[in-house]
């Protein structure tokens, strides 16, 4: 079956099912044709190996269902006026189980995949398969109160909105097949197994007078403390309100707030917080949290800090941000930086994630205006990215009531803006991803530890396929290192290693890239047993960025998996390398998302 009236065949008889797979993963019609399109492309391309699978709907399926995942954002069917009721519950249902169990519904029900594939399919073994399809199907039935008989029916009901859908001609897959073949020293090859990775009141004076609240003396301050020194406080109007902080959240409910001195308890409100105060000498301090009703489960919450002076503001200013911005919170991860422009006098907005359980996205602005020190967090229980400009809007108005007290500084003009930067520069090896870029691995609850950087004599990011190389006369310094996680039960070779080279020029920078594309671009007509995956090609005014898989048919029933990046920006270029462990990997769009910040971190270098 290798002509092209077979593929032609192939095409005709198992797109419409694959789109409908596609669709039910993600509820993203223009993401799931696309993708669906594109994995076809990419199989004329293999043509040669993939008709040589006796279940070729098990080599595109995973092709296809990545695709859709990673181009997918945000829920889409709820705008979609032409899906039944009965067909968002169903899609709200799939949308909030983890991926491998929904992977697993939908092979279940819309494939026909065998018992023999089902397992490999997810990466599980068959014990670990079966207990994701039953935690699937309870979940599912909780959800929607179907039987389980009747999940099928539920899931193939979806059939009705991709129907009608136009499919390109199959002449123009095929001429996308080629034109992606003749374009493969563009797009490179990934590597293969061989020589893999190795390696709110006011809470505290510096003088030890009682704080006051409205000008009322804190319960438990001795008799005539307020006499002792020049009272400091911070007025509780100056702080949020609960209908502000409800557009916050684009209008959902925010129940009456609570404000405290901070002085009880430990203190700690918020992840990646390291101590009580970020100014120990400061004169007063506010905290006030806000429960927020629906889903998922939020809440918010402001602290205002007052020092003595701007100096020691800018100090507390600092410190606050350094908790955020280089968070030591294990599996920890920084998402996105934004400067706040024309605000107060400073300030930045942090967007992170908190992977150990409950899974949390934070987003935090802190900001100075003249001697005060605002931070303003909201907390939300998912994994999702909340919007930045309803918590920039938030964030000026905060700022709006605090600059205005005789402590205040600059206020918010209309300039103000949140402005996307790169993440602020590590205290050590900088230029090189930190732990806190690192994303998580599937499976494993245990954090990353980085080795120390050293110099890259030998290049533990290569592979057998480029064999790249960062030493020689255009290389004029090159450092390496690895992260790993020792206390979790992987394999020797699990890890990730990056190797950054400076080298003399933009131009040698940019000759090695071509180097090493035209050697990946060889390595799967020398080596039968690969079979490579476009994962991502960019190419934007400051960088080129290339990543792929590679698979490696070690056996009839055995492949082996690894990615590789490469990204060039100016005359640094940074290659990363990572070798899962089975089902232990990172994500493709997580991956993408850290060779962005693998660029990011190289223009940490320019200042």
């Amino acid at each position: 079956m290798h002509s092209q009236a077979d593929f032609d065949a192939f095409y005709a008889s198992t797109r419409e099912r694959l789109l409908l797979q596609a669709f039910a993963l993600t509820g993203d019609l223009p993401a799931s044709r696309s993708a669906v399109k594109d994995a076809y492309v990419a199989a004329w391309h293999h043509w040669r190996k993939v008709s040589r699978i006796d279940d070729m709907g098990s080599w595109i399926r995973p092709h296809a269902w990545n695709l859709a995942q990673r181009r997918h954002t945000g829920r889409p069917w709820h705008r979609d006026r032409t899906l039944s009721e009965e067909s968002k519950a169903t899609l709200d249902a799939l949308s909030g189980l983890p991926r491998t169990q929904r992977r697993a519904l939908v092979l279940t029900h819309l494939s026909e995949a065998s018992p023999q594939t089902f397992a490999r399919e997810l990466g599980l073994t068959d014990e670990a398969a079966e207990r994701e399809l039953d935690l699937a199907t309870t979940s599912f039935r909780a959800s929607t109160g179907v039987d389980e008989a009747e999940i099928g029916g539920r899931l193939a009901a979806l059939a009705e909105r991709v129907a009608g859908t136009r499919f390109p001609r199959a002449s123009v897959i095929r001429r996308g097949g080629k034109a992606r073949r003749r374009m493969h020293t563009t797009f490179g090859v990934a590597a293969c197994v061989g020589a893999l990775l190795t390696s709110g009141a006011v809470v505290h004076h510096g003088s030890g007078t009682a704080p006051l609240l409205n000008g009322s003396a804190r319960q438990g301050a001795a008799p005539g403390a307020d006499d002792q020194a020049p009272e400091a406080h911070i007025d509780v109007a100056s702080l949020l309100t609960s209908p502000q902080v409800s557009e916050g959240f684009s209008g959902r409910s925010v129940g009456a707030a609570q404000t405290s001195d901070n002085t009880s308890g430990e203190g700690i409100n918020t992840a990646c917080q390291r101590t009580r105060f970020a100014d120990k000498d400061g004169l007063a301090s506010l905290v006030r949290t806000f429960p927020v009703s629906g889903e998922p489960e939020s809440s918010a919450l402001q602290t205002v800090e007052l020092s003595a002076d701007e100096a020691a503001a800018k100090a507390a200013y600092q410190t606050t941000l350094s908790w955020y911005a280089q968070c030591q919170d294990e599996r920890a991860q920084l998402i996105q930086a934004h400067r706040l422009d024309d605000v107060g006098d400073e300030g930045m907005m942090i967007m992170l994630h908190t992977w150990d359980p409950p899974v949390r996205t934070w987003l935090v602005s802190v900001v100075r205006t003249g001697s005060l020190v605002t931070t303003v967090v909201r907390s939300d229980t998912t994994r999702d990215r909340p919007e930045v400009a309803p918590w920039m809007a938030l964030t000026v108005e905060a700022t709006k009531a605090l600059c205005a007290t005789d402590a205040g500084g600059a206020c918010p003009g209309p300039g103000a803006q949140a402005t996307r930067i790169p993440p602020l520069p590590a205290p050590d090896s900088p230029g090189l991803l930190q732990v806190i870029d690192l994303p998580p691995v599937s499976g494993v609850a245990q954090p990353w530890v980085a080795t120390d950087a050293i110099e890259a004599t030998t290049n533990l990011a290569a592979t057998r396929c480029d064999n790249a190389s960062f030493t020689g006369d255009a290389v004029k310094e090159a450092v390496t290192r690895s992260f790993v996680i020792p206390q979790a039960d992987l394999s020797s070779s699990f890890g990730l290693t990056e190797t950054m080279g400076e080298f003399t020029s933009e131009a040698q920078a940019r000759r090695f890239l071509e180097t090493i594309e035209q050697r990946m671009a060889e390595c799967e007509d020398e080596d039968p047993a690969a079979t490579v995956e476009e994962i991502d090609s960019t190419t934007t005014n400051s960088r080129e960025q290339r990543v792929w898989r590679v698979v490696i048919e070690v056996s009839e029933d055995q492949d082996l998996a690894v990615e590789m990046a490469l990204v060039q920006r100016g005359p640094y270029v940074v290659q990363l390398g990572f070798v899962r462990d089975g089902d232990h990997r990172i994500s493709d769009a997580a991956l993408v998302e850290l060779t962005v910040r693998a660029a990011a971190r190289l223009s940490n270098l320019d200042s």
